[in-house]
């Protein structure tokens, strides 16, 4: 072997990027008054091209938006392309037509790195069209804006895109930030009370990892939002969503390079639940039932009390969630950990409670224990008591 052969150059890389975006909360974002979105855009010099898709389930719901969105544009001097509509709910990260559809007006509309996509709809959509955004030309400027209470204090203010791939969930994505979130309190007159209630289990579920005074103050307002009162509803949105943005920051892995993802507290169980139901299941109510599961999990281990447990399980079923539905009699323990295992990327790490306002993350589940856990959660909506495992 010829000696030029054993020679080796090496040369390490190393440089950081800092990234920057606005999340706004505001109400009425298309009205004449409202600057927020104009002072988003620079429309300067050359008026940059505008591309609004916009969830069908939120048009059903407010069949003025598009009239209110043109003539908001005809106000600014923006250059609006035909508005899209897409399918709402998980069907959207599931159908490749809607990622297929985004990049075919990219493409007609000649839409560049230096324009817009604007997203209105839930966290499916925001998800679906944010990979697309991401994406095209390798990243196009996207400004989100969730109607949902789950995307407008959890999945909108984030840093993933995804779809889904044959059911598996978040199967293909990418970490990319987006230009701006604006949430528009508005949007979430037209809910559903399914829809409202389902999103507030994002907010516990981040109280209970980082914040125990949260916590307290949603048990506080349990009644309150429970009827989702304005001022309570709002409250819990912009905490949940400072909690969500500041670890984010603050977690020192942004992108999730490692396998600890204290965020996806209660979401081994609540991603399998969502698929056994062929997304029957809204994400905020599989991830409440997951909280409940892992929340027993934690006590059966003896890192929190049953005080603390009954605490959790008794704001989950005020506020309305059903912790036991018959789907959940076809959760494979050992499965649903082996493939959220992968999805981590090889290495199983759970985030568990070591107390309320304080997460732990545990590279090991006992699967009877487990099963054990998820038995007790079958009779306790009924009894809230509680024996603990000797």
């Amino acid at each position: 072997m010829s000696d030029r052969f054993l020679n080796t150059q090496r040369i390490k890389q190393s440089f950081n990027v800092s990234f920057d975006y606005d999340v706004i909360f505001t109400r009425h974002v298309f009205s004449p008054a409202n600057q927020e979105l104009i002072q988003l855009i620079n429309n300067h010099q050359d008026s940059p091209k505008l591309l609004v898709v916009i969830d069908q389930g939120v048009l059903d719901t407010t069949p003025y938006l598009i009239d209110h969105i043109t003539d908001y544009c005809k106000l600014h001097s923006l250059n609006l392309l035909p508005i899209m509509s897409v399918v709402g709910g998980e069907a959207c990260k599931q159908d490749p037509q809607v990622i297929e559809r985004v990049y075919q007006a990219v493409e007609q509309h000649e839409i560049d790195r230096h324009s817009y996509i604007l997203v209105i709809g839930g966290g499916a959509v925001v998800d679906a069209v944010g990979y697309a955004a991401a994406t095209a030309h390798r990243g196009i400027r996207l400004i989100r804006m969730p109607s949902t209470v789950l995307g407008q204090n959890d999945a909108g203010v984030g840093v993933k895109n995804a779809v889904n791939y044959h059911k598996r969930k978040n199967y293909i994505g990418t970490f990319s930030t987006p230009f701006a979130v604006i949430n528009d309190f508005s949007l979430l007159n037209t809910l559903t009370a399914r829809d409202k209630r389902a999103g507030i289990a994002e907010a516990i579920k981040v109280a209970l990892i980082k914040d125990a005074d949260f916590f307290a103050e949603l048990c506080q307002q349990q009644h309150e939002l429970s009827e989702f009162a304005n001022r309570a509803m709002e409250n819990m949105i912009i905490k949940g969503a400072s909690w969500h943005l500041n670890h984010i920051a603050t977690s020192g892995d942004a992108f999730e390079a490692g396998s600890a993802r204290p965020l996806d507290f209660g979401h081994w169980s609540a991603h399998k639940l969502e698929e056994l139901s062929n997304n029957e299941l809204r994400h905020g109510e599989a991830v409440a039932i997951g909280i409940a599961i892992d929340s027993i999990y934690s006590n059966l281990l003896g890192q929190i009390t049953s005080h603390e447990l009954l605490s959790i399980l008794g704001l989950l079923t005020t506020l309305g969630f059903e912790l036991s539905p018959p789907v959940l009699d076809e959760l494979d323990v050992a499965k649903a950990l082996a493939e959220f295992k992968e999805h981590l990327g090889g290495r199983l790490c759970i985030t568990l409670l070591n107390s309320i306002g304080e997460g732990v993350e545990v590279s090991d589940i006992n699967v009877g224990m487990m099963v054990d856990a998820i038995a007790q959660l079958k009779v306790l909506p009924h009894s809230l008591t509680l024996k603990k495992r000797a």
